[in-house]
């Protein structure tokens, strides 16, 4: 399973402001939001589209559901959820702007892909989140980075893996970036060893590059490929140019080195990504599809996210939606669950694995979780 966050900073007026100073709670963003919003834990609030919205240090974060990455089609499932929550968010600084008339603008900030790893424990995750870092930064720096980024990194959390990179305005790079995550992680997680040293690198026939060593993450415990990290910084330089010295002795050029990862992976990652999101990858990492990278200066996209979205081919043929997704849709628009004689209705959603229902005669109150609800969901029961 997986779920995407993405960071915001809003603008307002061309300023920049904290949400906080601003609204308040992320409750009172929704303010003219015509429907009832179901509270979450702490300062949150679940949003109507499946997903939440935080306010995080000084930032606006919209986050999806758990979307199963096993289905087909369960990468361009969650890159669509998480556009819809920044759509539906948008759509409520609209109303705000209308009312205030003023100027209320989504920056893009950070994006995290959070991978769910079942019977992982934190002393292998640990070791995983320190190793990654060899092999997602360079593809992930050409997929999902811009010449203004700093940093891709694995930070290890219960039960998950988190990968913290900058925010992408752009539904098919999002979905390539989140296919090449995924099949490098579900394989790496399946390895016997997670220590991996250079000579075992070379075992493998994995390519390595010469003097980088990760350094610790800037927030909570992980590592990151910083630009500091580098004998330059890869995300200004040209990825096209033979910059990068591998540990066998060859100089290739970030795309090279990107391009080797990709075919060592490539089984893995087809597990996840349709073939077209598979061609688009591959020839991002080649270069005859763009990078963001390929842009001296940032794309103006990254400065008003959401406020037109090019939601491609794929919306004129919508997938249905995950068994997931159904039940979060159903929870979040209030429909009664039955369980014998028993009616009750959702109360509150702690997390996105756990849901507090009431009995509407007794008051009783009872929790189901996720997998429960979608075995109810599958025999009528919800």
């Amino acid at each position: 399973m997986v779920g995407l966050e993405a960071e915001f900073t809003l603008v307002v007026d061309g300023r920049e402001k904290r949400p906080e100073e601003v609204f308040g709670t992320p409750g009172n963003l929704l303010r003219y939001h015509e429907g009832r919003i179901i509270p979450r834990v702490g300062r949150s609030c679940h949003l109507p589209t499946g997903g939440a919205l935080y306010f995080d240090t000084g930032v606006v974060e919209v986050a999806t559901a758990l979307i199963e990455l096993d289905a087909p089609g369960g990468c361009a499932r969650a890159v669509r959820s998480l556009w819809e929550q920044i759509a539906f968010v948008r759509t409520q600084l609209d109303r705000w702007e209308a009312a205030t008339v003023r100027t209320m603008s989504l920056r893009g900030f950070s994006a995290h892909y959070s991978f769910s790893l079942f019977g992982q424990g934190p002393a292998r995750l640990h070791r995983l989140a320190r190793v990654l870092p060899h092999l997602l930064a360079a593809p992930t720096m050409l997929l999902a980075a811009n010449r203004r980024s700093t940093a891709v990194g694995p930070r290890p959390r219960p039960g998950r893996l988190e990968i913290t990179a900058d925010f992408t305005p752009d539904l098919a790079l999002n979905n390539a970036t989140l296919a090449f995550l995924a099949g490098v992680i579900a394989e790496t997680s399946r390895w016997p060893d997670t220590d991996l040293t250079p000579a075992a690198f070379a075992r493998l026939g994995l390519p390595r590059l010469a003097g980088f060593r990760p350094s610790k993450h800037s927030s909570r415990k992980g590592w990151r490929a910083h630009a500091d990290d580098f004998a330059r910084n890869p995300f200004a330089a040209d990825p096209n140019e033979p910059l990068w010295l591998l540990t066998d002795g060859r100089r290739v050029s970030l795309r090279d080195f990107a391009g080797e990862i990709l075919k060592k992976f490539s089984r893995s990652i087809r597990r996840y990504a349709d073939r077209a999101t598979f061609v688009h990858l591959r020839e991002v990492l080649e270069g005859t599809a763009r990078s963001l990278l390929d842009f001296e200066e940032r794309p103006a996209a990254y400065d008003d996210a959401g406020r037109e979205i090019d939601w491609g081919r794929r919306r004129a043929r919508p997938l249905p939606r995950s068994v997931y997704e159904k039940v979060i849709q159903r929870v979040i628009h209030h429909e009664p669950l039955r369980v014998g004689r028993a009616r009750y209705v959702v109360e509150r959603m702690p997390g996105w694995y756990e849901f507090i229902f009431r009995d509407v005669k007794t008051g009783e109150r009872r929790t189901f979780n996720l997998d429960e609800l979608a075995r109810r969901v599958a025999n009528g029961g919800l």
